[in-house]
């Protein structure tokens, strides 16, 4: 199994440049140790410690003596001794610091529990070892969908062969006891080998499993943390969050384990504080804290009955008040205590103000506004336009004309009644006639070929038209009125 971070690509790697993948292909991850006692030489007459460190997939490691007394170094891959065959597993730690973390451990020299080291592992054996390696993906998959059939209600997070092959660790997550009888037997007849279970925590499943946090970087329990302490909501309480399930809760769905990492500053900074509960008396009531900001040293306050209003002090000023109400005085009330707060302004200096990238968008901004004032003013349409006063209002006309529909100006206007409706005709070809005269000369977009200007012939034909239609309407409504009269 390789790791992705670095480009190694089987478990043989004495480990990576970066130090800091997390997978079980380098020796340089999260189960590495630092031994800082590599360059000392021991006293004259005194043996090495027989005991070793010996890492095995995920986070599970285990001490070993070697009794054949073999010239091991960190990195070397052994066969060791198991409960049933051999394993096969990397060496992480040699030398007196394997006595330190059997004591961390709580492992004693002498018992029984420490297996020995048989011998440094040959060619067939690491090809033994690495094609178990290849099967741990199907048969994970397998082992789930088979405990789906029986109906139990577990997770297979991870499936660990031994090195020799016949046996395989399953690790499983489960809320409560599980009846996991009848699994073993499906289990040890699908794949032809020895099968143990083992229960963890939701927390060991995130490390085996990694991925990333709500910081953007790997998880630390798959990276670098090793033993993982109780987290409480008072660790969240002391920092000032908001009890939020969803944001305090990682990927395991327990609390985050980065809330103890602050806590300790955060408990230092609060000694100087009064607690939470201090209540002030003053003249308008009793007053509670409501909020306090650690690092500023600030301290909010409201009235227990009707108080909407948070008025904030100094811790300084808030042990002043504490210490007239022991002396059976009561304080003045907040709002003329909030008064009085002079508020230091710290005046910072921006010394990369020089070097801001906001510099470039306010140049742009200029040039965008230039270049929008020229492109206005040398457009056609602009240089066409003149403050002709009323000149501008017949070219409105005959577009309506041409294109049909009239405009809203012309649908405002009353109809009027008698002779001027028939004389409207005339006037319109007029009006069209003395445009044609006055209007400038328009650019090459608006030429002839376009439907908004149209020739002048065509024009004309149109206004003859209209004549042709008045002149023969005229003389049949000039012998009706005279009917009339």
């Amino acid at each position: 199994m390789g790791c992705e971070g670095c480009g190694t690509s089987s478990d043989t790697s004495k480990g990576c440049s970066s130090g800091s993948c997390g997978s079980g292909g380098c020796t340089s991850g999260k189960l590495d140790v630092f031994d800082w006692l590599s360059n000392m030489r021991l006293p004259d007459g005194q043996e090495p410690f027989d005991c070793v460190e010996v890492r095995f997939k995920n986070d599970r490691k285990l001490f070993f003596r070697n009794t054949n007394k073999l010239s091991l170094y960190v990195g070397d891959i052994v066969a060791v001794e198991a409960q049933s065959g051999h394993d096969v597993g990397v060496i992480t730690l040699t030398g007196e610091l394997v006595r330190l973390q059997m004591k961390n451990k709580k492992v004693k020299e002498d018992s029984a529990e420490v297996l020995k080291i048989y011998r440094k592992a040959n060619e067939k054996d690491i090809d033994i070892w690495q094609n178990c390696r290849k099967k741990e993906d199907d048969v994970k998959i397998r082992a789930r969908k088979i405990a789906r059939e029986l109906g139990l209600e577990m997770k297979i997070s991870d499936v660990e062969y031994q090195g020799d092959g016949t046996k395989a660790i399953f690790y499983y997550t489960a809320e409560g006891r599980v009846d996991f009888r009848e699994l073993i037997k499906r289990y040890a007849s699908s794949f032809g080998i020895r099968v143990e279970m083992r229960q963890i925590g939701y927390r060991q499943e995130a490390a085996k499993v990694g991925g990333i946090g709500s910081c953007g970087r790997e998880l630390c329990c798959s990276t670098w943390l090793t033993d993982f302490r109780s987290v409480n909501t008072a660790a969240a309480r002391y920092q000032q969050l908001s009890i939020n399930p969803q944001k305090l809760a990682g990927q395991c769905g327990k609390l985050k384990c980065c809330l103890n990492f602050e806590l300790d500053s955060y408990l230092d900074a609060l000694k100087d504080f009064p607690s939470m509960e201090t209540v002030i008396e003053t003249e308008k009531g009793m007053a509670a804290c409501m909020k306090i900001d650690v690092f500023r040293k600030e301290m909010w306050f409201s009235y227990i009955e009707g108080g909407l209003i948070w008025h904030k002090f100094t811790v300084d000023q808030v042990k002043e008040f504490l210490q007239i109400n022991k002396k059976n005085q009561k304080t003045l009330p907040l709002e003329d205590l909030a008064k009085d707060l002079v508020i230091e302004k710290k005046e910072y200096t921006d010394v990369i103000q020089e070097n801001s990238l906001e510099r470039f968008e306010r140049k742009n901004k200029r040039r965008k506004k230039r270049s929008n004032k020229w492109s206005r003013s040398n457009k056609p349409e602009a240089r066409s336009k003149k403050p002709e006063g009323r000149s501008n209002r017949p070219d409105n006309r005959t577009a309506n004309d041409e294109t049909g529909k009239p405009s809203p100006r012309q649908k405002k206007r009353r109809p009027t009644s008698g002779r001027k409706r028939q004389n409207q005709p005339n006037q319109d070809a007029n009006a069209q006639k003395s445009e044609s005269v006055k209007r400038p000369k328009k650019p090459k977009h608006n030429s002839d070929k376009t439907p908004e200007g149209k020739s002048k012939e065509f024009r004309q034909r149109k206004t003859n038209k209209t004549n042709k239609k008045n002149q023969s309407n005229s003389p049949n409504k000039k012998d009706e009125t005279s009917n009339r009269l």
